[in-house]
C-alpha cells in the first residue's frame, strides 16, 4: 500500500515573523484553508493514482468482452463439439471413465489458470489466432469413491510434485492403463505400474488425432472448423473456426482426486481471507495430478498438484477492483517476462492470493484502490524475483523459483523495476495490445458476418427454438457465473445432452 501523507510544518523563522497566525480551529471558523489541493501521487514513479485507475478501467473495458446471442451460441456450438470428440476418444478404448467429469475454465493454459510449465507450449496471441481461450481438465483417472485417505508416492519427488501407482487401482484399470505406464520391478519379484503423464498424453493426442480425421470425414451442417491441432509439451490445444469466432481450447489429461492431500493439511489450520466467505467443504472438494514435473523431476513419471477447483471456490471473494488491477498486471507481465519463460502468470496469481491473506478485506474491498492495487502486485512479484522466494499458496514450503538462476531472476526483477518506474506507459500498451486484438477479431466477424452458425443439432428451423435457448443458457454459465466451479457430466452415448453442474446444483 503506497500512503502519501502531505506534513505542513512552520519553521522557527517564520513563527518568529507571524507570532499571531491563526490556530487551525480559528482559521478553519474564518474560513480560511491554505491546504493546496495536491492529486495523490506515487511516490516511486511519480504516477498519479487516479490516472492509473482511470487507465485500469480502460484496459479492463477493451479486455472484458460481452457476448452477443449469436457470439455465445458459437461458443455452445464449440463446447458442443469437443465435449462429443471426447465421448468418441471414450469409446475408443475405454481408457476414459464412462462416467466423467470436466472442470472448464475460463482461459487458456498461457492465461496461468493452472499451474503448468510454459515453456514447452507454442506461442498463440489473442486476436492474430484466437478470440477467446479456454481450459479443459478432462480426469483420465479419478478417485472419487474411497473412504481411505490416497497415499501419494512423493518419496521420489519435489515438494508439489508426485508419482502415481496404479496398486491404487483395481486390476481392470490396471490392464487398461499398463502401455501409458512405466514399470519398475521390485527385489521381491512384485512389478508396480507408475502412471506416466507423457505417455498419457501421448496416447491422449493420437486418440484425438483419429476421432478428428473420423468426423472430418463425415462434415455435418454447423460443424466447427479445426483450425489446429497441436501437442505442446503434455497439453493438446485446439483451435476451432465457429462462424466468425476463432476459439482455442487448452485440454489438459488429469487425475482426479476427491478430498485433500496430506502434504497440504497444514494449510486449513491458518487463518485466512475467505474464512466465513466460503465454506471449508467448498475449498477441500477436491484436487488434481496435472501431467508437469519439477525442475529435476523424471518427465515420465511426475506428476504436479493441482488445486485449480479449489482456486474456482477463492476467486469468489476477490474483489472486482483487485481482480481489475490483476489482470492489467497480468498483461503487463506476460509480454514483459515472456523471455526467457521463467516467470507465468501463476506466480502472480499466487502473489495476489497470498496478498489478500496479509491485507484487511476492507482495504482490499475498497472500488477506488485498483491503482494501489496494481503498483503492489507488481512491488510484491518483484520482491519475489529478488529473494528468489515465490511460496505455492496452498503448499508454502514448496517455492515455485527455487531452481532459477540468479541472473535470470535478477534479470526479471530489473525488467519489472521499468513498469515500477513508469506504471502509466506500460498500462498504455497493454490496452493498445488488447485494442489491437479486438480489432482483428471485429474485422473477422465483418467477413463472417453474413454467415450465421447453426448448432450441429440444429436443421436450421426456427432460430428461436431451442439452439436459440442453449445459446443464453451458456451465456448464463459462462458469463454471468465467475468463480465458480463449472462441470459437466457426459454419458458416451448420448453426448447431445451434457449436464452442467455450477457449484453443487445441476442444469
Amino acid at each position: 500500500m503506497v500512503v502519501n501523507i502531505a506534513i505542513y510544518t512552520l519553521t522557527a523563522f517564520q513563527i518568529l515573523l507571524k507570532p499571531a497566525a491563526p490556530t487551525a480551529s480559528k482559521a478553519a471558523s474564518l474560513g480560511c484553508n491554505n491546504k493546496p489541493a495536491f492529486p495523490e501521487l506515487d511516490f516511486r514513479s511519480g504516477a498519479r493514482v487516479e490516472e492509473l485507475n482511470k487507465l485500469i478501467q480502460e484496459f479492463t473495458k477493451h479486455d472484458q468482452r460481452e457476448y452477443d446471442d449469436q457470439r455465445a451460441l458459437e461458443i455452445h456450438t464449440a463446447k458442443d463439439f469437443i465435449f462429443s470428440m471426447l465421448g468418441m476418444v471414450q469409446k475408443l478404448d475405454q481408457k476414459l471413465p464412462v462416467a466423467n467429469e470436466y472442470l472448464l475454465l475460463s482461459g487458456g493454459v498461457r492465461e496461468g489458470v493452472v499451474d503448468l510449465d510454459l515453456d514447452e507450449l507454442n506461442v498463440y496471441a489473442r486476436g492474430t489466432d484466437y478470440d477467446m481461450d479456454f481450459t479443459l481438465l478432462v480426469p483420465a483417472l479419478k478417485l472419487h469413491d474411497r473412504n481411505q485417505p490416497v497415499t501419494l508416492d512423493m518419496r521420489h519427488s519435489a515438494l508439489c510434485h508426485s508419482w502415481l501407482s496404479l496398486r491404487l487401482f483395481d486390476e481392470g484399470t490396471i490392464s487398461k492403463w499398463k502401455d501409458c505406464c512405466t514399470i519398475v520391478d521390485h527385489i521381491n519379484g512384485a512389478t508396480n505400474y507408475f502412471f506416466s503423464p507423457t505417455k498419457v498424453a501421448d496416447w491422449f493426442y493420437d486418440s484425438i488425432s483419429i476421432v478428428l480425421s473420423e468426423i472430418q470425414k463425415k462434415p455435418q451442417r454447423g460443424m466447427p472448423k479445426v483450425e489446429k491441432v497441436e501437442k505442446n509439451g503434455t497439453i493438446i490445444s485446439i483451435i476451432l473456426g465457429v462462424g466468425s469466432s476463432r476459439m482455442l481450447y487448452d485440454i489438459v489429461p488429469v487425475v482426479s482426486f476427491k478430498g485433500w492431500p496430506a502434504v497440504a493439511q497444514s494449510w486449513l489450520m491458518e487463518n485466512h481471507f475467505w474464512d466465513g466467505k466460503i465454506t471449508e467443504e467448498e475449498v477441500i472438494s477436491g484436487f488434481y495430478l496435472v501431467p508437469a514435473c519439477s525442475y529435476k523431476g523424471k518427465k515420465d513419471n511426475e506428476w504436479r498438484l493441482s488445486f485449480a477447483r479449489s482456486e474456482v471456490q477463492l476467486k469468489k471473494c476477490i474483489s472486482s477492483s483487485l481482480m481489475q488491477a490483476y489482470q492489467a498486471c497480468k498483461a503487463i507481465i506476460i509480454k514483459l517476462l515472456s523471455r526467457p519463460k521463467a516467470i507465468s502468470p501463476y506466480h502472480l496469481r499466487s502473489t495476489m492470493l497470498w496478498a489478500c491473506d496479509r491485507l484487511p478485506a476492507n482495504y482490499l474491498a475498497q472500488e477506488d484502490y485498483a491503482a494501489h492495487f496494481l503498483l503492489g502486485l507488481i512491488d510484491d512479484l518483484q520482491h519475489c524475483l529478488v529473494n528468489k522466494m515465490c511460496p505455492n499458496y496452498f503448499i508454502p514450503q514448496c517455492n515455485m523459483l527455487e531452481h532459477l538462476s540468479e541472473e535470470t531472476v535478477m534479470l526479471h526483477a530489473r525488467k519489472l523495476s521499468s513498469v515500477r518506474s513508469d506504471p502509466a506507459e506500460h498500462l498504455r500498451t497493454a490496452i493498445e495490445h488488447v485494442k489491437a486484438a479486438n480489432r482483428l477479431t471485429l474485422e473477422l466477424q465483418r467477413r463472417g458476418s453474413t454467415t450465421t452458425i447453426p448448432s450441429p443439432q440444429s436443421d436450421g428451423g426456427d432460430p428461436n427454438q431451442p439452439d436459440d435457448r442453449l445459446a443464453k443458457k451458456l451465456q448464463q454459465l459462462v458469463t454471468e457465473n465467475p468463480g465458480k466451479s463449472i462441470s459437466v457430466f457426459i454419458n458416451p452415448d448420448d453426448v447431445t445432452r451434457p449436464h452442467f453442474r455450477i457449484d453443487d446444483k445441476f442444469f
